[in-house]
């Protein structure tokens, strides 16, 4: 193989140690390699960068391990060209599997410029990332802590959540709070009902005679806690992610105005693609990256499978988001396209579409930093008149219809 790369070096990285390959030219005209092996301290990090340094090296590529890349990546980010491989495209020769064997294998393949590097995000969109997953993770325990909350209180035989909409709203929780206080009379307790609840006082009454005893008083009062404290730590996190954003707050107000995107949608989207979209060449390369695209595997002239790649979980649950946004909202173009699709491959592919037009879009929103602008709710329709006019005559003649068509007259 040509030599693209002239000092490389390689790091197999796991949580305690890491092995680390360098190659370069050696004094006979052939190529020489230097193996050796740092801990993931921080001491042991700041020893690894000086060797790296008095070997000249200029690229170092690691696999993406877990998270055990991270701390060795934030420790030479800036003093190297760092590249993060997938661990599936470099995989080792059969038979030649050891630490060692993998270092000095993947640096033979940045040697010779074999290496594909995955997109890490400049430091500032790290840190937003970090803040946006874990919030999501919040929001997801408060949803599953809220489940807890309705099965607590169908085993109480209380049916306050068939009465009211939302439990936790403001006459929900008075009325919890009051129960795992010791208040049981469901008289006293529907008249804690504020605003339009009070419409509601007589199913109230009745909805809220059941057998609430002590122990339901702890657990259901664990549960409202855990919930004030998770209300708690989401309103932290959004405040550190409207902080980290400021700089990037005319990319959030651009993607808000593509039907579907709220600011926590757009948040959590741009956490996890960032707003540079050169790293992407064309919107096709970042639906290919995250996921959102059909698979391509063929094989002697033969598709053998469509599934499309694995890519990052929260972008997927992001778009997911404002996919089911944008496909309530009337007479737009996503909308339309969802249901054009869905009667045909069903609703879970059709919203497929939807999240790959978005990303697109997205893309080019960011790319050139023009608006979004909606085709409209009629596009299929009108881009070809006389196909649709075909289709739906022959609809109607198929129910036994004989169809007729006279133009309308213009109007002047």
């Amino acid at each position: 193989m040509d030599v693209i790369v002239q000092r490389p070096a390689a790091l197999d990285v796991h949580k305690e140690q890491v092995t680390a390959c360098v190659r370069f030219p050696a004094a006979d005209g052939g190529r020489a390699q230097d193996v050796r092996e740092f801990k993931t301290t921080v001491a042991g990090l700041l020893v690894l960068h000086d060797w790296l340094k008095a070997h000249g090296v200029t690229q170092v590529a690691m696999e993406a391990t877990g998270v055990y890349w991270k701390p060795v990546w934030a420790v030479l980010e800036d003093s190297f060209d760092c590249l993060l491989v997938n661990a599936r495209h470099v995989k080792q020769v059969p038979g030649r599997k050891t630490d060692v064997k993998d270092a000095e294998w993947l640096c033979q393949l940045l040697e010779a410029g074999l290496l594909r590097r995955s997109f890490v995000p400049p430091k500032p969109i790290r840190a937003l990332r970090n803040f946006t997953r874990y919030r999501k993770a919040q929001v997801k325990e408060r949803q599953r802590e809220a489940n807890r909350l309705h099965k607590a209180l169908e085993d109480t035989g209380i049916k306050l959540d068939c009465v009211a909409t939302d439990i936790l709203g403001v006459s929900g929780r008075a009325m919890l709070d009051a129960l795992c206080k010791g208040t049981t009379d469901p008289e006293v307790l529907a008249e804690l009902a504020k605003g339009r609840m009070r419409a509601k006082l007589p199913a109230l009454r009745e909805a809220l005679e059941g057998r609430f005893d002590a122990q339901h008083a702890l657990l259901i009062g664990a549960i409202l806690a855990h919930l004030d404290f998770l209300d708690e730590q989401i309103e932290r996190l959004s405040d550190a992610i409207e902080e980290q954003l400021r700089p990037f707050q005319p990319a959030v107000d651009l993607l808000r105005t593509l039907g579907g995107i709220e600011t926590r949608t757009a948040q959590n989207i741009l956490a996890e693609i960032g707003t540079d979209m050169s790293v992407f060449p064309t919107a096709g390369h970042c639906a290919s990256w995250a996921g959102q695209c059909s698979g391509n595997d063929q094989s002697a002239g033969k598709r053998r499978s469509g599934r499309s790649r694995k890519g990052s979980k929260w972008l997927n649950d992001a778009l997911k988001d404002a996919a089911m946004g944008a496909i309530r909202t009337n007479d737009s173009y996503l909308q339309a396209q969802y249901r054009r699709l869905k009667p045909r491959i069903g609703h879970g592919r059709a919203l497929g579409a939807v999240k790959h037009s978005i990303l697109c879009a997205i893309w080019h929103m960011l790319s050139t930093g023009e608006l979004y602008s909606d085709l409209g709710g009629d596009y299929f329709r009108k881009r070809d008149p006389e196909r649709q006019t075909k289709r739906l005559i022959a609809q109607l003649e198929r129910l036994g219809h004989n169809v007729t068509l006279q133009a309308l007259p213009q109007a002047a």
